[in-house]
Parts: structure tokens; C-alpha cells; sequence
């Protein structure tokens, strides 16, 4: 969340290590488009993208004309990530109903492609209609220059992966397992190739956190704890998201006590109740050996970059963590590859 000056020193320093992009959040405090206004100002080459914009907070002509701007701010470096969040955020927050976001998020990204294409805007759809029926309006076209727009869809549930690989330049992921990657790449690629793509067109980004430290034991119960928050209050007692993910790589059991404890209203019980191995294999965590090996993991079972969240308290350790983590990066990818296999990981 770059909006003070030490937010903007770290974007600024990643970037002088060889950070290849920079990730906004937005949920209910700062938005995720202004600060990416103010890191372009002050870089030259990472990339900028948001993770994510919440589809319903903006039109979609909004939207692409935000998109425009940080294009042109930036010289071309700004993805677009987009994601529907979720009821208690778009109804308790916004409050504009949470319905059909499959639907609403293809019809979105459409209309973005037509506007920063250049085009007339005429979409007939089932969620937006333009120009609006029986007013006043007329079709139009930007008035700011056609520019290509990445777009990133954040996605989790079956129909958005697959709409992900339909219509999407890159997926924004979380709730993820190596070993399990097939959840989710499966349903992308089933998307792309329906699309006359396939799924190495798609940049497949996975977040995760990282911690080197001999404690691992500590360490991963530390971090499983903070899914109790995800499993208990990311969603109502009817629809998480994220626990569905979770269910679909066989934690399904564990997930759905973990919510009835924080529920129930006792989230130390919530917390202790996540098992060690969500924290340990949806994260980096322990000495740089093993951060090495799950870095390969990584790579080789195709995800493409990892948004990595800020290590320590200091913008000094942040920055220490970050220079770490990019050397061993950078070490991979140099040195163990496959002949014939041009795999790698930002």
C-alpha cells in the first residue's frame, strides 16, 4: 500500500534490485489505482499492476479510462487486475449487489477491450447495456489514443478460471498448492484453448509470503493461524470463496471447522484449529535451502511470478528480505534449467 514515503522507498529500491512488478491491493481502506499513479511518477521500468480493482466499484468506461491514464503515466508498464470480491465487501461496502460476477466480470473485461481498442462503444450484454436503453445517450469513442491493456482476472471458483483462460492476459492467484496446481490450471486451460489459446499465453501469478528462518515449526503454525481470518469472516456461512478453494485441494473438513470456531466467536480455537501445512505450503518459509526448493516447486509446476508480500517491520529489513529472495530468484533461473525447458519465475 504505497501511500506514504516509505511505501514509495520500497517500490523504489525493488525496483533497483530487478524486481520485475509491483502489486496494489484495494479492499476497504486505499484504493489500488492512486498509489500506482505515484509510483509511476518516481520509476522507470517495473511493472504496475493492481491486485486487485473490485469489479462494481467503477463502471467499466470507468475503469478503461483509469486504465488509459496509468498506461500513459507509466510508458506502457500497468496491468490491470480485476477480481468480483464478495458480498459482504460489494454489499456491506459498496453497497450495489453481489450478483452473477462470472457474467459481470466477462462483460467488463469486454467492454475494456472495446474502449482501449479504440472502438465504438456498443455492447448489448446482460449486465450493461451500451448506450443505455431508452435514454438520452449516444454510442462514443475515447477520446485518449487505442493503447493495449493487460488484463489479470483474480480468480478461484471453476467458471471464473475458465473465464480467466477465455479472456484474460494473466491470473491472479491465492489459496494455492503446488502439488495441487491442477485445481486450477486445468480449469484455465480448458478456458484458453476455447478461446483458440492455451495455457502458456496466460502469466499464472500466485501469491505468497516469505519468511527465512530455521523456526518452521513456528513459523508455518504463525502464518496458518492468519488463514483463520480467510476461512471466518472473507465470506458469510454460505459463500467463501477461498474455503471452496481450499476444499477443492482437500482440506475441505479442516475449512469448514476452522469457520464454524470463528462462528461460533471463539477465534483463538479458529486460529489454532488451521493446519501448520496451509501455512507452510501456501508460503515460503524456512533456511534458504528450503526456500530454494519450494522456489523450484514453483517454477515447475508453471507458475510464472509470485507476488511476494513485504518481509519485516523496517523498510531496511523489508528491503534485506526482498535483495535475498530476488538473488535466489535469480540463481534459479540462471542456473537450473532444463535443456530445452525456458522456464522461469519473477
Amino acid at each position: 500500500m504505497p501511500v506514504d514515503r516509505e511505501g514509495l522507498d520500497y517500490v523504489v529500491e525493488a525496483e533497483r534490485l530487478g524486481v520485475d512488478s509491483v502489486w496494489v491491493p484495494e479492499f476497504w481502506g486505499y484504493d489500488a489505482l492512486t498509489g500506482l499513479g505515484a509510483i509511476a511518477a518516481l520509476t522507470d521500468t517495473i511493472k504496475l499492476g493492481t491486485a486487485i480493482v473490485q469489479l462494481d466499484t467503477r463502471t467499466p468506461a470507468m475503469l478503461a479510462m483509469s486504465a488509459m491514464s496509468l498506461q500513459q503515466l507509466s510508458g506502457g508498464r500497468f496491468l490491470l487486475g480485476v477480481g468480483a470480491s464478495g458480498p459482504q465487501v460489494m454489499e456491506g461496502w459498496h453497497g450495489v449487489p453481489f450478483a452473477k460476477p462470472v457474467r459481470r466480470t466477462r462483460e467488463t473485461v469486454e467492454i475494456i477491450r472495446m474502449i482501449t481498442a479504440g472502438e465504438r462503444l456498443v455492447y448489448d450484454g446482460e449486465m450493461y447495456q451500451l448506450p443505455l436503453s431508452g435514454g438520452e445517450g449516444k454510442a462514443l469513442r475515447a477520446a485518449a489514443p487505442p493503447v493495449h491493456v493487460p488484463v489479470y482476472i483474480a480468480s478461484l471458483g471453476p467458471a471464473n478460471l475458465r473465464l480467466t483462460g477465455a479472456v484474460a492476459d494473466g491470473w491472479i492467484g491465492n489459496s494455492f498448492f503446488c502439488e495441487t496446481a491442477d485445481v486450477f490450471f486445468d480449469e484455465i486451460r480448458v478456458g484458453a484453448e476455447s478461446a483458440g489459446k492455451t495455457l502458456g499465453d496466460i502469466d499464472l501469478t500466485v501469491s505468497v509470503s516469505c519468511e527465512i528462518t530455521d523456526d518452521v515449526e513456528e513459523a508455518g503454525r504463525r502464518h496458518a493461524a492468519g488463514f483463520a481470518f480467510t476461512f471466518g469472516a472473507m465470506g458469510s456461512a454460505t459463500s467463501n470463496f477461498y474455503n471452496d478453494a481450499f476444499a477443492r485441494q482437500g482440506f475441505g473438513d479442516e475449512v469448514a471447522e476452522v469457520q464454524r470456531l470463528w462462528l461460533d466467536g471463539d477465534r483463538a480455537a479458529a486460529a489454532a484449529r488451521v493446519p501448520v501445512e496451509i501455512g507452510l505450503r501456501t508460503n515460503l518459509i524456512g533456511p534458504v535451502e528450503e526456500i530454494r526448493r519450494r522456489l523450484r516447486e514453483y517454477r515447475d509446476c508453471g507458475v510464472n511470478s509470485l507476488r511476494v508480500g513485504p518481509m519485516g517491520d523496517t523498510l531496511d529489513q523489508r528491503l534485506a528480505g526482498l535483495g535475498q529472495l530476488q538473488d535466489l530468484v535469480s540463481e534459479l533461473n540462471a542456473t537450473d534449467t532444463v535443456p530445452g525447458d525456458d522456464r522461469s519465475i519473477d
